[in-house]
């Protein structure tokens, strides 16, 4: 008997039970994917839902579960003529978010084709997920090379391998399933398209259901086994359901006005393609088998919309996924048609006479309020406009000024390549990219052999290791890794001047859009940000480094500006948050980006010491770019453009941030 935490007895997360449910009844959903805060329970509901699923029933001795009574004639362990089927319980495959691609899709048995110099396939871990369920913890911070393996068999329902002279396709069909912290950056929206539903869970403030959910783990952890027994009786009940509704999943009609009210549903929150209206319609079949019903209702819809919408329904790139529930409400009520009135005359004419002669024309009393035809109120003449904007003016100490539509940033990058983790932006040597070329292994150092090389390593000493028949003699000396050139992400820290030398509100919504368009940019690319201001008297962590681009832009936009300028202040608390970062992180390389227009004002001799902060900085390596934020217009002092030189930094001027900017300045500077 598993002693595992069960399903039933998951306190105050009906919404995360019902989405997993759903997903079980009706695997063609796609999956769910639960954000969350950290401790929520995220992983423990996961890894309970595999005691209530029914068991599958696999054909003997296949490697990629094929289903007894329909073999696939393209499994590679087959074919399964008159197969013997026995049943399993249901697989929770976990896929590490540092695993390998060889892991994840398979690779050739290394070992055989050494030693016995043949090809075999060995399966990884989409094989062994096919028909049940793939468990990725963290799938936020899943690397690029692993989402494009994922998408691809999420999309094809198979896997193809096509590497190290293995050429094999397998099914693929699983249900996916994901958490993540939200906290630690966003997923990729091609991925978080392929999740049928989405839950947010989030501790609950009601202290009647923390005292609950601390007894029942607490309970629990005192005795494992009696604490399952305990809800052996509601296990088996919650199991039985889904039987019960999986059986009734094809008996359920979905009526020609459900599938208007989900079609005029989806186009009210203004979603991107089909796959909303199709995973929606899925979900509210899967809902009414749930509740017993074989017919679809509203009810079933409303739920449906609920899980299935979130995350698909159209946003800014650092919005919350969410769904407005008035919003849900009021498209539910206008897409369900009127129920007929007993009382209506059935000509139509009305009690009232409402019709064409009865005297009630449908403008009547329409226009009274001052509007057009058009509808919209005209603007009085002589009354001011609330809306016009004003001539821009200096930013009052305090004032917080917003950003306008962020645009394409250039590409900012360290030199030289690294080795840090994957990502997009700087050249690096990874786990992945393009073979550049193989080194000897180090001790048991872990790594992916380079097949060609180990054997061109190993060839010439056969002779003298007494090799006879098939294979190669290789000693572990033989053995070559690849070497692989790939991008990486990086830390790239703003340290943002706030103070009142930025100058008027107009200037400093034009820097805080170039920092937010830069974040963007951080964001696409797969890095780490964090931010310094300093203003007044002092430097300020804004925000730690964190994967988390939507919490820097919320910090930058409520970022108030005034007083004086601690420039050396800002360079020196950047340094120091760069140096925890690679004490905790060392793989990571950092970029400064430093935002100022150069004009130090707190203390004596302040640029002097912003200078000398500045060389320091420079003398330790630390890749930097400084965007001037000087006004272009008047006399320009070129402060900025000496802490660059002091940096050793990339110079830029707020204009080239955007990419288009810098092409059109530099096609300009070749025409002069």
């Amino acid at each position: 008997m598993s002693t595992g935490f069960p399903f039933t007895a998951v306190v105050g997360m009906e919404d995360l039970q019902l989405a997993l449910i759903l997903a079980a009844v009706s695997p063609a959903i796609g999956g769910v994917l639960i954000r969350g805060e950290k401790g929520t329970a995220k992983s423990t509901a996961v890894r309970a839902l595999t005691e209530i699923l029914p068991p599958v029933d696999v054909v003997d001795g296949c490697r990629f579960s094929c289903d007894p009574a329909t073999p696939d004639p393209t499994c590679p362990d087959g074919p399964h003529p008159m197969p013997d089927g026995i049943s399993r319980a249901a697989r929770l495959v976990e896929l590490p978010v540092g695993a390998t691609e060889d892991r994840v899709l398979g690779s050739l048995h290394l070992e055989r084709a050494l030693s016995e110099g043949v090809t075999v396939y060995e399966p990884g871990l989409l094989a062994a997920a096919h028909r049940g369920l793939l468990y990725v913890d963290e799938v936020n911070l899943l690397h690029d090379h692993l989402v494009d393996v994922l998408l691809d068999a999420a999309a094809m329902g198979q896997a193809t391998v096509e590497r190290d002279g293995v050429s094999i396709t397998h099914p693929a069909r699983f249900v996916l399933v994901g958490t993540m912290n939200p906290e630690e950056g966003e997923l990729r929206p091609q991925l978080l398209d392929r999740f049928g539903l989405t839950v947010d869970v989030v501790a609950s403030r009601d202290p009647a259901v923390r005292v609950e959910v601390m007894r029942a783990r607490l309970t629990y952890e005192a005795d494992p086994a009696a604490f399952v027994r305990r809800y052996d009786g509601a296990q088996r009940e919650l199991a039985e359901r889904i039987l019960k509704a999986k059986s009734l999943l094809p008996d359920v009609i979905l009526t020609d006005s459900a599938l208007r009210q989900i079609a005029e549903i989806c186009a009210s929150f203004d979603v991107d393609g089909m796959r909303a209206d199709l995973v929606t319609a899925r979900t509210a079949v899967a809902h009414a088998a749930w509740s017993g019903r074989t017919v679809v209702e509203v009810e079933d819809v409303r739920a449906a919309a609920k899980l299935a919408l979130p995350h698909r329904k159209r946003r800014n790139p650092f919005d919350a996924p969410g769904l407005d529930d008035e919003q849900l409400e009021e498209a539910i009520k206008d897409s369900t048609p009127p129920e007929p009135d007993p009382d209506d005359d059935p000509d139509g004419d009305g009690p009232d006479g409402g019709g064409p002669d009865g005297g009630g024309s449908p403008d009547d009393g329409q226009n009274d309020g001052g509007q057009d035809d058009s509808g919209e109120q005209p603007e009085l003449s002589g009354e001011p406009n609330e809306n016009a904007e004003s001539a821009p003016g200096p930013a009052p100490s305090g004032q917080v000024a917003g950003s306008s539509e962020p645009y394409k940033a250039r590409l900012l990058s360290v030199q030289a390549a690294g080795a840090g983790v994957a990502g997009r932006r700087s050249r690096a040597l990874t786990e992945v990219g393009r073979v550049v070329g193989d080194r000897a292994r180090v001790g048991r150092e872990a790594g992916r052999p380079h097949l060609l090389a180990t054997i061109r390593s190993a060839a010439p000493h056969q002779h003298a290791r007494g090799r006879s028949g098939p294979g190669l003699a290789v000693r572990t000396s033989d053995v070559r890794l690849a070497v692989r050139e790939g991008r990486e992400g990086n830390l790239v820290l703003f340290c943002v001047d706030a103070s009142g030398s930025m100058g008027t509100r107009k200037r400093m919504g034009e820097v805080k859009t170039a920092i937010v368009s830069l974040l963007l940019d951080a964001y696409q690319r797969r890095d780490t940000v964090g931010l310094v201001t300093f203003a007044g008297a002092d430097a300020t962590v804004a925000l730690p480094p964190t994967g988390s681009v939507e919490t820097a832009v919320r910090r930058l936009e409520s970022l108030p500006t005034g007083g004086r300028t601690p420039l050396a202040e800002g360079l020196l608390q950047a340094a120091e948050v760069l140096r925890i970062a690679a004490i905790r992180d060392p793989r990571r390389r950092p970029l400064l980006v430093l935002v100022t227009d150069g004009r130090a004002t707190s203390g004596d001799h302040a640029f002097a010491k912003a200078r000398r902060a500045a060389g320091w900085i420079g003398q330790r390596g630390i890749a930097s770019v400084v965007v001037d934020c000087e006004p272009r217009r008047g006399v320009r002092l070129g402060l900025a453009a000496e802490l660059a030189a002091d940096l050793g930094a990339e110079y830029l001027d707020l204009g080239e941030v955007a990419a288009g900017n810098l092409v059109r300045a530099v096609t300009d500077r070749r025409a002069a």
